[in-house]
């Protein structure tokens, strides 16, 4: 969804597509909670947020499909009527926290319309999230629906609207749904007090924010640590809705809840003045920063570096992660649990690295990576070792179907106590002759995929992060390694959703990055990686970063991509993903070949790398092999050519 982490398969809709309603699994659900005395909101995404997510062949946005989809919506409140005597539906249209154009808003009206008179039965809320939804709200407020939903976290121009409700119910967000910090109680009734001198305390419901998917369960599954008391999770935040509610509403509290509200009072002071949160050491820093640019441009520092370097045409790397087997997983769980010494654990960790050089060297890779068996993810690895990052033992956060992560808590100030990755990558390098890679994950990557404090800005977060980066960086090139490659794949999701934010967003996400390379000098080379994304958005804002060598994926979009950085004229040097990672398919060498000269009638070929489009840590050691054996194999027929 947009700026969080949590990710939607795209609808693609083409000219033929026909519609039809199974509303089995809703009302199946719906049942089951009856059964156990729960009557359900249910939730459903609405009909333009569905439409406006999806794409078609063409690429153009899909509300040309409204009149085939809007009956499929009316079909199944229809249905969904015959269930209960009064039934609340929830329509979620974040689209509409995005700019929005007359069409939408015309569309808005006319389905809201239509699904408003289906059923008296019928209770519709539309909510949306995120950001403010001035424009809907207006709109809604127009139609015979019961609610709407708006967020006072990350959308307080919200209350801008609310003169413009008509008499709706407010299903006020007022508890953040998507960070995990306890609740400021006093300071959220003083916002409800003022939300009430513009609309009725009657039509006002108190609610989170956003949906609960963006936060673990509970705080009550944590080992204990000096930040669990200043922590709210989903269960946490459902009793304090509960709290605020019945407070706002001049309802008694029970003499737990009282007590609760006074350890709330204490824990915010508490927390506002931890000498743990609050680093003066850091903060005197972050004030005296001097220097936020590496030395020399471009054009100067290419080429020194080719003269250090010496590279073939068409140089050949990784992205930087081999294959996480099984047996590395369970060793850094047996070291973790303490069940195998540190020696045990190291010999492990080599032999992986020796495996991971001896192979690249065997098919004769150019520039090296040591496979990443140490770190078990790109931003918790870090976090590890950073002062000022929390991890939970069980803050699992759904981020696409099954799959979920445990994002780092950043609870306070940052600094890097002692260097991060040297020792591993010294290590690589000293079992070849061949460059190897230093391996970073980028200020705003770490920040992205961070659950961070709530007391300071993202900026500011970002540039301490930054500084960690940097002072790793000095380490690495005072000892030897002549290519780093500070990755920034969340670098576009972070991105706000509204245009207005968008050039701030910007010039502090490439000023951090700036500030984490900035030690290097002429002679290292900085790689960065960034994946999927929409790149003709932000491709201006990636030449700013200024990194020589950018590598990105163009594997599943048929090298379109390519064409846009060929376009505006990028001249840095640029490594286009010759193959998709993430499926288990090997292409053959004259696949590899024909994809290369592609790319090289579209590309300067002085200025391509070669790589596959993102790290390999997902795959099989079998698949591995076979592909980039293929991929060097045709580079070096290319070459001979």
């Amino acid at each position: 969804w947009f700026n969080t982490n949590y990710h939607y398969i795209v609808p693609e809709l083409d000219e033929n597509i026909n519609f039809k309603l199974n509303s089995s699994k809703i009302i199946k659900e719906y049942n089951e909670a009856k059964k156990i005395g729960i009557t359900p909101k249910i939730n459903i995404i609405g009909p333009l947020t569905f439409l406006g997510l999806s794409k078609n062949k063409l690429g153009e946005n899909c509300y040309s499909y409204f009149e085939k989809i809007i009956p499929i919506y009316k079909e199944l409140l229809i249905e969904l009527s015959k269930l209960d005597d009064n039934i609340y539906i929830q329509f979620d249209e974040p689209i509409f926290v995005k700019d929005t154009n007359k069409l939408e808003l015309d569309l808005l009206k006319d389905a809201y319309d239509l699904l408003s008179s289906v059923s008296k039965k019928i209770k519709i809320i539309v909510t949306t999230y995120f950001e403010h939804s001035n424009e809907a709200t207006q709109i809604l407020s127009k139609t015979n629906i019961w609610g709407i939903g708006l967020d006072f976290i990350y959308g307080m121009k919200n209350i801008e609207a609310l003169k413009n409700l008509n008499s709706k119910k407010l299903i006020a967000g007022i508890v953040d749904g998507r960070n995990i910090w306890i609740n400021d109680i006093n300071k959220t009734i003083k916002l409800l007090n003022e939300i009430e001198k513009i609309i009725p305390k009657s039509d006002i419901i108190i609610s989170t924010s956003c949906s609960l998917l963006h936060v673990p369960y509970t705080v009550k599954n944590e080992k204990e640590s000096n930040i669990n008391n200043y922590l709210s999770f989903a269960y946490e935040k459902v009793n304090e809705v509960v709290i605020i509610s019945k407070l706002f509403n001049n309802e008694n509290l029970s003499s737990e809840e009282t007590k609760f509200l006074e350890k709330r009072a204490d824990l915010l002071i508490e927390k506002e003045n931890s000498t743990e949160i609050n680093d003066i050491l850091v903060q005197k820093r972050l004030k005296n920063i001097i220097k936020i640019e590496r030395e020399g441009n471009f054009e100067e520092r290419i080429n020194i570096q080719k003269n250090i370097l010496k590279l073939p045409i068409l140089p050949t790397t990784t992205i930087g992660s081999f294959p996480q087997t099984a047996e590395i997983r369970q060793l850094r769980k047996d070291f973790k649990n303490k069940e195998i010494s540190i020696e045990e654990y190291e010999t492990g960790i080599k032999e992986y690295i020796d495996y991971c050089i001896s192979f690249q060297e065997e098919i004769g890779l150019d520039i090296l990576v040591h496979g990443e068996p140490e770190r078990n993810d790109m931003v918790e690895y870090f976090g590890e070792q950073l002062k000022g990052f929390h991890f939970t033992s069980n803050g699992w956060v759904q981020s696409y179907g099954s799959r979920c992560v445990k994002p780092p808590i950043i609870y306070g100030d940052i600094s890097r106590p002692k260097p991060m990755t040297l020792k591993w990558i010294l290590y690589a390098q000293s079992k070849t002759n061949k460059i190897v890679k230093g391996m970073l994950t980028g200020p705003v990557t770490i920040l992205n995929w961070s659950f961070i404090r709530n007391d300071m800005p993202r900026y500011e977060i970002s540039k301490q992060i930054a500084l960690a980066i940097s002072d790793e960086i000095k380490d690495l090139q005072d000892a030897g390694i002549k290519i780093i490659q500070v990755d920034e794949a969340a670098f576009k999701e972070g991105y706000p959703v509204r245009k207005e934010n968008i050039r701030e967003y910007e010039r502090w996400a490439v000023e951090n990055f700036k500030l984490s390379i900035s030690p290097a000098n002429k002679e290292t080379q900085i790689h960065t990686h960034m994946c999927y994304s929409e790149f003709s958005e932000i491709i201006k804002t990636i030449e700013k970063m200024d990194a020589d060598v950018l590598t990105i994926e163009t594997a599943r979009s048929g090298n379109e991509l390519l064409k846009i950085f060929n376009q505006v004229g990028y001249k840095n040097e640029l490594g286009p993903g010759v193959y998709d990672i993430h499926s288990p398919r090997v292409p053959c060498v004259d696949e590899f070949y024909n994809q290369i000269k592609n790319l090289e009638k579209i590309f300067h070929i002085e200025k391509l790398w070669i790589n596959p489009d993102c790290g390999l840590k997902t795959r099989k050691w079998e698949e591995v092999k076979a592909a980039l054996s293929n991929m060097v194999q045709a580079v070096k027929m290319i070459r001979k050519n």
